[in-house]
């Protein structure tokens, strides 16, 4: 027949009869047939005692992945109970065939409630006038964090999108500056505030900066000129390549909340809780804090 004998045992196995295990051509189609209509019941709305498991969990704030893992190891003889964290998504996003509650989205770390569409790298458009040098052009040196003065750097957002502050992180040091934007996060400004904050650093500390393709680095151009730094951008939905900078903003939502409005810190309270970072001992940093990690640089150089 020109097919491999998996495809021909497989067919076999699905669709022969299930008592008798005879296979009949006509039977066997009425059977693929009846498989295919969809919306088809999901796992989860198939199985009361799994979906109540799920929710419970969901409830305790556990993500989807913790709850995947958590019910093959706590139930290893029960397929039945098994299910992939992309499933319990399924079922909770998906119109027409969510199986859980709607509300217990909110109880996911990121809170939405509908699904958020994601593209690939090759379908995103140029997003500056000047090209871009991506990150895998960076030089090797500032991977390896031996050399001092390449900075990694991001946005926090206000709440309703209205207001920004500008993060800024040395890779070796892990020192942190704040830039103040207050409610204004165009091109124009977020590259006069960065030039601002970058030219009270030495020269030897400032050898790079690497930031995500944001579009309030459209005048990257002139941020490099200026500053005398090259910008360097992360892939597409790529955080951890910013791993440093995307550690220190989780920090820094202890201080600034999400949803807040981030306008309302003066740039001396971005100081100080930059300060207060900068203070903190750092177990990367055999238990140093950056700032002293900072100022034994300065020494050397001087």
């Amino acid at each position: 027949m020109g097919r491999s004998p998996s495809t021909i045992s497989r067919e076999v196995r699905r669709n022969a009869h299930p008592a008798s295990g005879a296979y009949r051509p006509h039977a066997a189609q009425a059977r693929a047939d009846a498989r295919r209509p969809r919306p088809k019941t999901g796992k989860m709305g198939a199985n009361p005692e799994l979906r109540a498991l799920v929710q419970d969990m969901l409830d305790r704030k556990h993500s989807p992945e913790q709850i995947s893992r958590r019910l093959r190891r706590d139930h290893p003889d029960r397929p039945e109970l098994h299910v992939t964290h992309e499933t319990i998504y399924q079922a909770l996003y998906v119109q027409g065939r969510g199986e859980l509650r709607r509300e217990l989205a909110r109880a996911l770390r990121t809170g939405r409630t509908v699904r958020k569409p994601r593209r690939t790298g090759g379908q995103r458009q140029p997003r500056f006038t000047h090209p871009m040098v991506m990150i895998s052009d960076r030089p090797a040196e500032v991977e390896d964090r031996a050399v001092p003065g390449h900075w990694e750097g991001d946005l926090i957002i206000g709440g309703d999108q209205k207001s920004a502050i500008a993060t800024l992180v040395e890779r070796t040091t892990r020192y942190v500056l704040l830039v103040h934007l207050g409610r204004s996060r165009t091109a124009e400004h977020v590259a006069d505030a960065l030039i601002a904050a970058m030219n009270t650093l030495p020269a030897h500390l400032k050898r790079s900066l690497t930031w995500d393709q944001g579009s309030e680095m459209g005048l990257h151009h002139r941020f490099s000129m200026a500053a005398d730094m090259p910008v360097y951008f992360c892939d597409p939905h790529s955080p951890w390549q910013r791993g440093s900078n995307e550690n220190t903003n989780g920090l820094l939502r202890q201080y600034f909340p999400k949803g807040s409005d981030l306008a309302v810190h003066t740039p001396d309270e971005l100081a100080a809780v930059a300060a207060e970072l900068n203070g903190r001992p750092r177990k990367t940093l055999g238990w140093d804090t950056p700032a002293e990690r900072l100022a034994k640089l300065l020494a050397e150089a001087s």
